[in-house]
């Protein structure tokens, strides 16, 4: 044979140039992805496009479009990043701040039972208590209205000539008597007009039960004379007038009688005006239906930003009450 005619052996495996080939096409392929992928479709453009083929191919099936045509980037749509939606738990979850919760607690069955016992006990007594009170409260308010009522009709020309003026609490009747229609300024002896209302007073009085507590108040403006050394000696003067007055009819018993003075402690009203310190110029005269009515309680202060009510002054107090 000649050396012409031998065919050489064809190497193994595949040729070379398929690798460059298959790199070209994984080129090729990511290329149009990525023009895919930044590529937005327009829906007019898709619409003549399917006119077109259904004219040409005979589809006589019409598309509705239900919104206005407008471009359409597919991967945004598709993978658009969003916040997720909360999942609702079916479960309601406790925790305490008190650590003597976090640890167990035995008790001795014996001891808890009666300690339960115990506290039935109580609860019954306090019940019995508190309904004892709440009727006991009741009575009070009832004969207070009425009272109140009753005193009002009989002293009703006073109030309203501005002599007097009547306030009601819980537990409490003030008759508030002023100053210009009981004393003269700086005296403490009583107008011989003003012996009527109280005599009147007095006779209504005799009706309620409780105690009568007097007190005397005054202004801020200091006095010094021969017969009164301050504030003090005037109202405590004031009070004593208007008990004396009472006494004189012996309707009322002397023990039911207290007498308290507060000199400028008191005030109703400002005493930076002229028409503020006349209020405060005032002797109260107070029916009081608890069982620990005090003369140290006799005023009950009106919130004028200068009153001292909310302190503990010094107070002279003179008490005929045995």
């Amino acid at each position: 044979m000649s050396c012409d005619n031998v065919e050489e052996a064809c190497p193994e495996g595949i040729p070379a140039w398929v690798m460059t080939f298959a790199d070209l096409m994984s080129l090729l392929l990511a290329f149009f992805v990525l023009l895919f992928s930044f590529s937005e479709m327009d829906k007019n453009i898709y619409k003549e496009l399917a006119g077109s083929l259904k004219d040409a191919f005979g589809v006589q099936r019409e598309i509705k479009a239900k919104e206005t045509p407008r471009g359409i980037n597919i991967i945004a749509r598709e993978f658009s990043p969003g916040r997720p939606e909360p999942t609702v738990l079916n479960e309601v979850r406790q925790m305490t701040t008190d650590e003597s919760r976090l640890h167990p607690v035995f008790t001795d069955p014996s001891k808890e039972g009666q300690e339960n016992q115990n506290s039935k006990v109580d609860k019954r007594e306090d019940k019995a208590h508190n309904a004892t009170l709440t009727e006991k409260d009741l009575e009070i308010i009832s004969r207070i209205k009425k009272d109140s009522e009753l005193l009002r009709t009989s002293l009703d020309t006073e109030i309203n000539q501005g002599l007097i003026e009547m306030k009601v609490t819980d537990k409490r009747i003030i008759l508030m008597v002023r100053e210009k229609g009981s004393f003269p300024s700086g005296s403490a002896q009583l107008k011989k007009p003003f012996k009527t209302v109280i005599d009147k007073i007095s006779k209504v009085f005799s009706d309620f039960d409780g105690v009568i507590i007097v007190s005397g108040h005054t202004d801020n403006i200091p006095i010094s004379t021969y017969r009164f050394r301050s504030n003090w000696e005037l109202s405590s003067s004031r009070a004593v007038s208007v008990i004396h007055e009472f006494l004189q009819d012996k309707v009322l018993k002397d023990k039911r009688y207290e007498i308290a003075a507060f000199a400028d402690t008191r005030p109703v009203d400002s005493n930076e005006t002229a028409m503020g310190r006349a209020k405060n110029r005032r002797v109260e005269i107070m029916m009081d239906y608890s069982d620990s009515g005090t003369a140290g309680e006799a005023s009950l202060p009106a919130g004028t930003g200068n009153e001292a009510s909310s302190k503990k002054e010094p107070r002279a107090v003179s008490a005929t009450r045995q």
